[in-house]
């Protein structure tokens, strides 16, 4: 993985600071819709009528910090989850609300906890993705497996907060549909528990769910973040049943990728998501196999438009955002046709991912375990696509499912993201959004399930 300049060494993981919540507090205030009250303690009333377009605009004001608690510069030969905990600042979801309410927004903690959540939610999701319909009707029999390093002893418990504070059916181990495994499929014999990597178990759960409610969810734990055993676990999680394999984490290329593709990324009926990294323009594995769907980032927020939202590529800075770019070492798959990359072109679609217009997550797991949190970062991209594809249904059992958005390019199936870039390349369309395909967002984000089945 690409090392980053870190701005405050003392403290474990990657602190980013995008703008000031006081600012976004003021700008609220001068357009009419606050109070003179603190952000952090306004009262909230009754939602009044606000326009779409002002909602939209406050909406826009969204800024936060946030961090990266996994092991944010792995060695050769491991990988950092995607995670990103924002830890201060004012989210998207903060400012809709506040809006609605003409209020002043809150903000998020110093402790980065709240009593309710701060993020988009299960029915904002859907929403924007057009799932609502799919998110009631499909999804029951299939499962989605979940593979990340370490243990989260909270993980079953944790869920079933997020579950019932939104609404959701009961998904535990008593009722078969959660399913909590270790990399060679043992129950009892559980990895050593990591807090970070724990609130990237839950936020790869509670995305699982909130995209498909109705999907079983199987939780494969690698007993350690390099890739062998990360790679194991998926082949225990497709061993064990799951078409649906979601993938939060990634490293640097290596000349290894070749043969980790074919020991365990090449599973015909499986589809595998894999987050195309948080450390802006550059390729990393693996989501460089050419047997996997590349997610790559978007920053997601409410629009006056007949949509109801709108995209962009995600960056924060030069060194925070969306990956993407040109594989070195993976071949090209035969339905990828892009002529400025002879090899393996990252990504192929994308979902949201800016911490600023990040989603709700529970956690209650070590130092990182606060309760209610906000997450971005493109692990949380990945388990919403994998999704997308349980509620398409089951691929088919000679198929790569990487292939099937390829085949609606271009159709209203997809969201076709064409603003913003993740940093600077020589060729534009690397690192830059363009209309049709580009490497930060793929050929865009769901619409429907249409372009996830075969």
């Amino acid at each position: 993985m690409r090392t980053p300049t870190p701005t405050t060494p003392h403290i474990r993981g990657r602190w980013r600071r995008i703008g000031s919540a006081a600012a976004a507090t003021a700008a609220l205030l001068f357009a009419g819709l606050g109070t003179a009250a603190h952000a952090n303690a306004a009262t909230p009333t009754a939602t009044q009528h606000v326009s779409a377009k002002t909602i939209a605009a406050q909406v826009a004001k969204a800024h936060v910090r946030y961090t990266n608690a996994c092991d944010a510069t792995p060695k050769k030969g491991y990988a950092s989850c995607h995670a990103l905990r924002v830890t201060g600042g004012t989210t998207a979801f903060q400012e809709e609300q506040a809006a609605k309410k003409g209020v002043a927004p809150r903000t998020v903690s110093p402790k980065a906890s709240s009593d309710s959540p701060t993020g988009y939610g299960p029915s904002d999701l859907r929403s924007a993705y057009g799932l609502t319909d799919a998110a009631s009707a499909n999804g029951s029999g299939e499962t989605i497996a979940i593979v990340d390093a370490y243990d989260d002893p909270n993980a079953e418990a944790d869920l079933a907060t997020y579950r019932s504070y939104y609404g959701l059916s009961d998904c535990t181990t008593d009722n078969g549909c959660f399913k909590k495994v270790s990399q060679t499929g043992s129950t009892t014999s559980l990895p050593t528990a990591d807090s970070g990597w724990a609130g990237e178990i839950s936020l790869d759960l509670d995305m699982a769910s909130a995209v498909c409610p109705n999907c079983n969810i199987l939780l494969v734990e690698a007993k350690s973040s390099s890739m062998t055993n990360l790679g194991t676990a998926v082949n225990e999680a497709v061993k064990l049943g799951a078409k649906f394999v979601s993938n939060s984490y990634g490293g640097s290329e290596s000349s290894s990728d070749t043969s980790y593709d074919s020991s365990y990324f090449n599973h015909p009926g499986v589809a595998i998501t894999v987050s195309a990294g948080d450390e802006a323009y550059g390729a990393e594995y693996p989501a460089g196999s050419k047997y996997v769907t590349a997610v790559g980032g978007t920053a997601l927020k409410t629009s006056s438009n007949s949509r109801g939202w709108t995209e962009s590529v995600w960056k924060t800075s030069s060194t925070e955002g969306t990956g993407s770019g040109c594989s070195a070492y993976d071949a090209k798959p035969s339905w990828q046709t892009d002529s400025g990359c002879t090899k393996r072109m990252i990504a192929d679609v994308s979902a949201v991912a800016d911490p600023a217009t990040g989603v709700s997550v529970y956690d209650t797991y070590g130092s990182d375990g606060t309760g209610w949190n906000t997450y971005g970062g493109t692990s949380a991209s990945s388990p919403i696509i994998a999704a997308v594809y349980a509620l398409a249904g089951t691929p088919g059992s000679s198929d790569y499912p990487a292939s099937y958005p390829y085949a609606a390019a271009g159709t209203s199936a997809l969201n076709d993201v064409t603003s913003g870039n993740n940093g600077t390349c020589s060729t534009s369309y690397f690192c830059t959004a363009k209309s049709g395909y580009d490497g930060p967002t793929g050929w865009g984000t769901p619409q429907g399930t249409d372009a996830f089945t075969g």
